[in-house]
C-alpha cells in the first residue's frame, strides 16, 4: 500500500484516479483551493465518503512519508504542495503518467480518442460492459448518471477485471502515452489543434493499438487512417456498407430512435451523434466478442453524463440546458439536436482561453450560425481565462460582432453574471435557455441559478 497524495482532487480526470487508487488499497489524500475558498462541497463530502482525506492546499499535507504527488497539468510549481514536495525530495507525477500507468495494468485496453464524443463513448463502453457482467474498470471525464448512487463521484465503474476503459486526450499530447489493445477513433475536427497535426495524432495512436482499431467512416478526416495490420471496423450514420450502420434514426421524446441491422433500438438521449457514439461504442465491444444487438440493447437503459445536452429543469416553460460542447464541431452537433424540437433558443456560449479562440472562435460562431433561427439569440460574455501565458489579442466581442455579421441575433457581455441577467429577463414560455462552455465546474449552478431567476 502507497499513501499519496492528489493536487487539485476536485478536477474529473484528478478526482477519479484518486478514486481509483483508493478503492485498489491505497492511502490517499487530496488538496484542492476550490475546497479551501468553500466550493465544490458535493466533490469534497463524496470523496471523503470513500475515506479519501481532504486537508488544505498549503503543503500540510505533505508529509514525509508521502510516496507520490500527483498534479494535474494545470498546477504549478509555485503551489505550496508542490514546494513542499520538492524541499523534502518526494516524487512529483502528472495525472496522464498515473492514467497511463493504470491502463497499461489491463490486458484488455480500450482508449477512445476523438476531437468529439470521447466522454459519453467511453462511459457507454463501460456501461455496456458492466451491464453484461464483463467486470470493466472505467475512468471518465464525466459524470456518469447511472451511477450516481454509489459512493464517491460518479466517473468510475470499477471492477477487478481484465477491461480498462479510458478517454484519450489529444489537447495535451497525453495520447501519446497509451497503447490501447483496441483503439476508438469518433472523429476528427478542428479543437485545440490544427486538422493535420490531429490526423498525425490520431493515426500514431491507431498504430499504437494491439489489436484493433474502431474508426468512424463519415469523418472525412479519418479516412486515410488504415492500418492493414489491425483488425479494423467502421461505423457509419450514412454509408450502409459501414461494419456497424444506424440507419431510420428519429428523434422521439426523450430520446433518439434508430435501427441497426434489421432491429430497432432507443437511447435516452438526444441528438444524430449520439447514436454514433452508441455505434462506436457497440463496435468497439465486438471486438471483445460482445453480441451487437446484446450491446446495443443495453444501451437503451444508459442515462448519459452530466453538462451533454443536459436537462437541468423547466419553470413556468421554460426549459435550462447545460452542455459541454466548445468547438465547432461538438456546437454543430448540440445545434443541430437542439433544432429538433421546437422553441426558441437563448444560447449562452462561455469561450474558453485565449488560443482556442484565436484558432477556431470564427468556426465556432458558424456553427452557431448555421443552425440559428431568426428569433434565436445569442449571448457571450468575455472568453474565460485559462492560465498561462497568452497574447489576449482576441475578445468575445469579436466573436459576438462577427455572429451580428452573418445576420444573426448576438450580445456581447462583459460578465457571465450580466449573461444570467439578460437571460432570466428575456426567457419566455416555450423557450429553451442552453449553456454552453467547456470544463468549468461552475456551469451546472450557473444553470440552476438561471433556472431559479426564470420568470
Amino acid at each position: 500500500m502507497k499513501k499519496v497524495c492528489f493536487c487539485g482532487i476536485s478536477g474529473s480526470g484528478m478526482s477519479a484516479l484518486a478514486q481509483i487508487l483508493k478503492l485498489s488499497g491505497d492511502e490517499v489524500i487530496g488538496t484542492d483551493r476550490s475546497f479551501d475558498q468553500g466550493h465544490d462541497e458535493e466533490n469534497k463530502n463524496a470523496l471523503q465518503s470513500l475515506g479519501i482525506k481532504i486537508l488544505p492546499q498549503d503543503g500540510s499535507a505533505i508529509s514525509e512519508d508521502v510516496d507520490c504527488l500527483y498534479v494535474s497539468t494545470a498546477v504549478e510549481d509555485h503551489i505550496p504542495d508542490v514546494k513542499a514536495a520538492i524541499s523534502k525530495g518526494i516524487p512529483i507525477k502528472k495525472r496522464s503518467d498515473l492514467l497511463a500507468e493504470i491502463f497499461h495494468r489491463y490486458k484488455n485496453s480500450i482508449a477512445v480518442g476523438g476531437t468529439s464524443g470521447k466522454t459519453t463513448t467511453t462511459a457507454m463502453i463501460g456501461y455496456i460492459l458492466d451491464k453484461l457482467g464483463q467486470l470493466p474498470c472505467m475512468i471518465n471525464g464525466g459524470l456518469l448518471r447511472n451511477y450516481e448512487n454509489q459512493p464517491g463521484i460518479p466517473n468510475i465503474i470499477f471492477n477487478k477485471g481484465d477491461i480498462c476503459v479510458i478517454e484519450a486526450d489529444e489537447s495535451d499530447g497525453s495520447i501519446e502515452k497509451y497503447h490501447p489493445y483496441i483503439a476508438v477513433i469518433n472523429n476528427i475536427s478542428l479543437d485545440h489543434k490544427p486538422i493535420p497535426e490531429l490526423q498525425k495524432i490520431f493515426g500514431d495512436f491507431a498504430a499504437r493499438s494491439e489489436y484493433g482499431v474502431v474508426v468512424n467512416a463519415d469523418c472525412e478526416a479519418c479516412k486515410d487512417i488504415k492500418h492493414p495490420h489491425k483488425k479494423t471496423v467502421t461505423f457509419s450514420l450514412e454509408n450502409p456498407r459501414a461494419d456497424f450502420a444506424a440507419y431510420n434514426i428519429r428523434a422521439i421524446p426523450g430520446g433518439t430512435a434508430y435501427s441497426l441491422d434489421g432491429r430497432n433500438f432507443r437511447l435516452n438521449l438526444i441528438g444524430r451523434f449520439n447514436v454514433a457514439n452508441a455505434l462506436a461504442a457497440i463496435a468497439a465491444c465486438s471486438l471483445l466478442g460482445i453480441d451487437k444487438f446484446d450491446a446495443a440493447a443495453a444501451l437503451e437503459s444508459f442515462l448519459g453524463t452530466h453538462r451533454r445536452l443536459e436537462v437541468i429543469g423547466s419553470k413556468n416553460n421554460v426549459t435550462v440546458i447545460d452542455d459541454f460542447a466548445h468547438n465547432p464541431d461538438k456546437v454543430a452537433a448540440s445545434m443541430s439536436a437542439l433544432t429538433d424540437y421546437p422553441g426558441r433558443l437563448l444560447l449562452m456560449f462561455q469561450p474558453h482561453g485565449f488560443s482556442p479562440m484565436r484558432l477556431m472562435g470564427k468556426q465556432i460562431i458558424e456553427a452557431f450560425a448555421r443552425y440559428m433561427k431568426d428569433e434565436d439569440i445569442l449571448v457571450i460574455p468575455e472568453i474565460y481565462y485559462a492560465g498561462g501565458t497568452v497574447t489576449r489579442d482576441i475578445s468575445s466581442r469579436d466573436l459576438t460582432d462577427y455572429a451580428v455579421s452573418l445576420g444573426k441575433q448576438a450580445r456581447f457581455f462583459e460578465t457571465r453574471a450580466e449573461c444570467g441577467e439578460f437571460l432570466k429577463q428575456n426567457a419566455r414560455p416555450g423557450d429553451r435557455v442552453v449553456i454552453m462552455g467547456a470544463r468549468d465546474n461552475t456551469l451546472p449552478a450557473f444553470c440552476r441559478d438561471i433556472l431559479e431567476g426564470v420568470k
